[in-house]
């Protein structure tokens, strides 16, 4: 396995598509317009706005939803809205302009920002004024209104200057972190996971001048550096701006078991073994193993590759949290949970049956659930029950299994909202011969 190559065709595969970058910047094109039309009396699609979040930083990867961007108002506007609900009237008068090239019913006023809603992404426009060095102030309409700062000139302005001291690191990092975060549901905002890459390269020299040929290792340090982080850090600086970004749920145990992963992938004792683990870091989008047919075929000339990949539907960009676990019974009695024997590294036994059901979900109904079980090792192959199929959920928010044979099986979960996958969790199911 040639790492270098490799994790370029990676970082290729999770890279914004030329469709998409054109597709989004004639949105932002549009919105700019009507708010040039209406606050400044020009008819510009670029001049005073700005895209900022992790497409204006350069991290955002393939499935990209969650866009971002600020429009600079004219100073003379100030004494207009600073006063009394001057805070609400600025975001009211900025939907009405946006209604203007979009439907008003796609049009959405949020606490500091006006959404437009797509039928595959939403742009968060933030009207701002400008301030001393390139800082904004912005309307908070919570209780009696107020005017905050964001500072994303300072944040992009530090991924650029960091870029050229780390080897183009950085960026890379950031993209590879959020293709982990997509596969695995990890609830963690976008520029939470670019500080946490910056700082993390900060940290070390180890990647000052190295490449892709390292970036097994990177990825490997990366996850222990996450892993590591203090269990109460509640917020972190965030890059260039220092300004406080919330941790929005722990994300240990998540990179303790990519660390795991990258362990074993870095040592497996083969190709298929390498890019299986890498595979089950960050999903369908890293590069699977080239003979992995062949010696499926090897074992059963009859063996049929039925797996689905849920980013082959709908566009992932993983925003709210779930958790899903299963009840273990037999002969009609609950022995326990699946994550109760996971945590003492247990294995189940065959003829034991499952129910998988979601624990934990804060995605505002309302929305979809969809579940996908996939059966691995070589008695799913000898028997040609692979699986992996996208499966619509029952209406009880619950999936029912049975342990049937030996290997490394798992299954997942899946949450649509507005036709993107906006929380997702998987769960391991070794079981035993």
């Amino acid at each position: 396995m040639n790492t270098s190559e490799i994790f370029k065709e990676f970082l290729t595969n999770i890279k914004i598509s030329d469709e998409k970058a054109e597709d989004i910047s004639y949105r932002y094109g549009r919105i700019t317009k009507s708010l040039n039309q209406e606050f400044r009396d020009t008819d510009s699609k670029t001049a005073n706005s700005l895209q900022v979040g992790s497409y204006g930083r350069y991290t955002g990867i393939n499935g990209i939803s969650d866009l971002d961007m600020i429009f600079i108002l004219p100073t003379s506007k100030w004494d207009v809205y600073n006063k009394a609900g001057g805070q609400t009237k600025l975001l009211q008068d900025t939907k009405s302009a946006i209604s203007n090239t979009y439907s008003s019913s796609d049009i959405k006023v949020d606490r500091c920002v006006v959404t437009v809603n797509f039928t595959d992404a939403h742009i968060d426009v933030q009207p701002v004024f400008e301030i001393d060095e390139q800082d904004y102030r912005y309307p908070d309409t919570y209780g009696d209104g107020a005017w905050k700062t964001t500072k994303p000139r300072k944040e992009m302005d530090a991924m650029v200057e960091f870029e050229d001291n780390k080897n183009k690191n950085l960026r890379r990092l950031c993209k590879m972190a959020r293709a982990w975060k997509n596969k695995h549901g990890v609830y963690m905002g976008g520029l939470l996971i670019d500080t946490l890459a910056y700082n993390f390269l900060k940290s070390t020299t180890v990647y000052d001048v190295k490449s892709f040929a390292c970036y097994d290792e990177m990825c490997r340090d990366f996850f222990k550096y996450l892993y590591d982080q203090p269990k109460d850090q509640k917020e972190y600086g965030a890059l260039g701006s220092k300004q406080r970004v919330k941790v929005k749920k722990s994300f240990k145990r998540k990179a303790k078991k990519a660390y795991d992963l990258a362990i074993e992938a870095i040592y497996g004792s083969s190709d298929r073994i390498k890019h299986n683990k890498w595979r089950d870091i960050f999903g369908n989008d890293f590069p699977k193993y080239v003979n992995e047919e062949n010696e499926a075929k090897s074992l059963n000339e009859s063996y049929r590759n039925t797996e689905e990949f849920i980013e082959s539907y709908y566009p992932v960009d993983i925003r709210y949290d779930l958790k899903i676990d299963c009840d273990i019974k037999q002969s009609g009695f609950r022995e326990g949970s699946l994550r109760e024997y996971l945590l003492k590294k247990i294995r189940l036994l065959p003829n034991k049956s499952l129910r998988f059901y979601i624990e934990r979900i804060d995605v505002p109904p309302p929305y979809e659930i969809k579940w996908k079980v996939t059966n691995r090792g070589e008695q799913a192959i000898r028997r040609d029950c692979l699986r992996g199929q996208i499966l619509d959920d029952l209406g009880n928010q619950e999936r029912k299994e049975s342990t049937n044979f030996k290997g490394s099986h798992f299954v997942e979960c899946y949450i649509i909202k507005n036709n993107v996958v906006v929380a997702r969790d998987i769960i391991d199911v070794p079981i035993s011969g």
